[in-house]
């Protein structure tokens, strides 16, 4: 105890610190408020500059077209408007607290958390100087039929439950190194449960890859069912990178230094890669953005989209981008369409206006910019555009022939009520059409049937969603497919490589528009999951290979996101879902079914107690009838059950429609939706089944129409 004491005089040396009769931890009652306002204030600083500079290298890349594949993930997952001020906050408090601790830590010679010295006074003060109070100030809800675009409101108990820019739930605690905010894996060197835990770069070479010429296709699903997966992610969740590409406290730009410092968090390369043979080289991944926590300094991700399935990916998750996605022309309840091209007289998604635009780069000679929508990833590949522009059209048609029918509503309904009307419609082909194909036989268990709604049920997405729902990567195929009339090869490029079609909004409207890759999506098929065929090289290899020399891992990625935020291990899912937990290879060759598999991940992990959640996930063998195994279908079959019980909007909730609006919403299928809104005239009745042209497609008008006669107003 020595230390600490001469510690607690050091401080009253300096003043940092009052003391009184009634003082604890030693003699330490509360650091001195006016050297915490100061450290307030220099955190303000430094994340401000941080930020700054960021936003000015990546506009000077852009200006001199040097940008390379880190910039990209920058571009799309930075964060705009509400978002930013959020995190914004969530980092300046962040850093204050970094501040304090490395002031302090040079008068104890013993690990503390600096929040065990503050006063909940003196975290208030913190969080009101850094913006986090102001983010959590009570909100007033008005009586509306309708959702709002933030999510707020949905739930009359806890108003801001799901709602945009808000943090993750926990399903288990966090799994910090230090209890509070490191990664697991920051520290070199330090054993978990016995083990160092093997770099993300490894697990991913050695249980990950594999010859993409060995691909297995799925013979029962379509590729457009992979595409359905993205897409609804997109609705639920979007935790962006932090807006600072350098460290906080020193100014160190990660791009170049490889440095470990926050918000940096790159990915070594182990010894004998495949791929890079500089080890002092790395794969940069920056950290999520954190979101303010009152009363807790346990870092939780930022979630900027609503948590629940309300086509928020269509309308956006904030109110400034809302409005910039509606035709504001006229009171007709539109959403705006491209005034620049069409798409053989249907419409195209709005441009991006920013001044600096990806999309231009990938091919220049074009100057066609990345589209705008509810979800910056919209121009990410152009099987997602095709979607969001789909449903655009949707809602347009939809409004279109509501104004039809009711020509005395206003705008306003009309946009309200098409709206409502396309989130019910993307419910209905999640819950009836796509989640039967995922989870198989055990849906009924992890995803039983509807019984209303439940304000006591949670919505928010978990953070372990944004990593295991990224199962869908296992489902990609190397190829984007184009397909013209009649299903023939769409000439002259039929095929291109994914990672030549990254941000390449240009293909979209230079080759033919969305029409030929929906064909390509709904005849060709899936890739199949298998334990020696996780994700293909595509990904793995060559991600934004575009705009770089060499791409990055997306599986490594995974992994170390996983980490980031700071998820358990497989073994603590297994437990959460009822399931055994292995404890040495040979229970783990039971689970997986597979002991050569098993064998490999206790080489590198030494127990089953390590292994990430995201690659124990896709490694387990898939559930009867299903394309996931049993602990990602108890995980997603968890999300996806929070998300419509804890949804007031829920389209099957009694009140929400009538009786025969909500019967003609259950006849619709995503075969009528892509009838509707493209020059397609043969589509399969089931577009998410490995359909063979021409036995299992049909005309257009044998498809069922969605019937708006019960929307008439009478």
């Amino acid at each position: 105890m020595a230390s600490l004491h001469t510690g607690v005089w050091l401080l009253l040396a300096w003043g940092l610190i009052h003391t009184s009769s009634s003082s604890y931890y030693d003699g330490i009652e509360e650091v001195n408020n006016d050297f915490i306002e100061s450290c307030a204030k220099e955190a303000k600083h430094l994340v401000d500059t941080a930020y700054k500079n960021t936003r000015q290298i990546l506009k000077e890349r852009l200006r001199t077209k040097t940008v390379d594949a880190r910039d990209l993930m920058a571009y799309f997952k930075q964060p705009v408007a509400g978002s930013r001020n959020a995190i914004r906050a969530a980092d300046y408090m962040g850093t204050t607290l970094q501040l304090l601790t490395g002031k302090v830590k040079y008068f104890y010679d013993q690990p503390f958390n600096i929040t065990d010295l503050l006063t909940r006074k003196q975290m208030d003060t913190i969080s009101q100087i850094s913006g986090c109070t102001a983010q959590h100030l009570p909100k007033a809800c008005q009586n509306s039929q309708y959702r709002t675009i933030t999510g707020e409101c949905n739930n009359r108990r806890n108003l801001n439950l799901g709602a945009s820019n808000t943090g993750f739930l926990r399903l288990l605690p966090a799994q910090y190194e230090d209890g509070v905010s490191l990664p697991r894996g920051w520290t070199e060197n330090r054993m978990i449960n016995g083990f160092r835990l093997p770099l993300a770069r490894q697990v991913s070479n050695e249980i990950v890859r594999f010859p993409t010429e060995n691909i297995t296709l799925d013979n029962g699903r379509a590729l457009i069912f992979m595409q359905w997966g993205q897409w609804t992610d997109h609705d639920l969740d979007l935790s962006p990178e932090t807006p600072a590409r350098e460290t906080f406290l020193e100014g160190i730009d990660c791009d170049i230094s490889c440095a470990r410092e926050p918000p940096c968090f790159p990915l070594k390369i182990p010894p004998n890669d495949p791929r890079f043979t500089n080890r002092s080289d790395c794969i940069p991944l920056f950290r999520s953005s954190p979101v303010c926590t009152p009363g807790s300094p346990i870092r939780e991700q930022i979630n900027i989209l609503t948590s629940f399935l309300d086509g928020s990916q269509v309308y956006g998750s904030d109110l400034p981008l809302s409005f910039a996605l509606r035709n504001n022309t006229n009171q007709f309840g539109l959403m705006a369409i491209n005034q620049n091209f069409t798409d053989n007289g249907l419409a195209y998604l709005p441009f991006e206006t920013a001044q600096e635009d990806f999309c231009v780069l990938t091919n220049r000679s074009s100057g066609i910019p990345c589209f705008l929508g509810g979800d910056p990833r919209v121009s990410e590949q152009p099987g997602l555009t095709a979607f969001h522009t789909l449903f655009v059209r949707e809602h347009n048609r939809i409004a279109t022939a509501l104004r039809r029918m009711n020509p005395s509503w206003s705008g306003e309904t009309l946009y309200q009520e098409a709206r409502k009307i396309v989130g019910a419609i993307l419910q209905k082909i999640t819950y009836k059409d796509w989640l039967p194909l995922l989870l198989g036989a055990e849906m009924p268990k992890v995803l039983p049937r509807y019984r209303g709604y439940n304000e006591s049920v949670d919505p928010r997405v978990a953070n372990v969603f944004t990593v295991v729902f990224r199962m869908g990567h296992t489902l990609i195929q190397p190829l984007i497919y184009r397909l013209d009339d009649g299903y023939r090869p769409y000439a002259p490029e039929p095929q291109t490589p994914l990672h030549m079609t990254f941000f390449n909004s240009w293909r979209v409207v230079r080759q033919g528009g969305i029409d030929p890759l929906l064909r390509g999506l709904m005849a060709n098929r899936a890739k199949l999951n298998r334990q020696n065929q996780l994700v293909v090289d595509e990904l793995r290899e060559r991600l934004f290979k575009l705009f770089k020399r060499t791409g990055l891992d997306l599986p490594a990625l995974n992994l170390q996101r996983g980490r980031e935020h700071g998820l358990p291990g497989y073994n603590d899912w297994r437990r959460f879902c009822g399931f055994s937990a292995p404890r040495n290879v040979n229970e783990l060759a039971a689970v997986l079914n597979n002991r050569e598999l098993a064998q490999k991940f206790i080489n590198l992990y030494g127990t089953p107690e390590n292994i990430d959640i995201w690659v124990g996930g896709v490694a387990e063998p898939l559930v009867r009838n299903g394309r996931i195994g049993q602990l990602l279908t108890c995980l997603i079959g968890n999300q996806l059950r929070r998300a419509r019980d804890g949804d007031r909007f829920y389209y099957e909730n009694p009140g929400v429609f009538t009786t025969t609006q909500r019967n003609a919403i259950e006849r619709v299928t995503f075969a009528r939706v892509i009838c509707d809104n493209t020059r397609i005239t043969e589509v399969p009745r089931n577009v998410f089944l490995g359909n063979q042209y021409p036995r299992e497609f049909v005309r257009c008008q044998n498809i069922p129409a969605l019937d708006l006669r019960p929307w008439r107003a009478t």
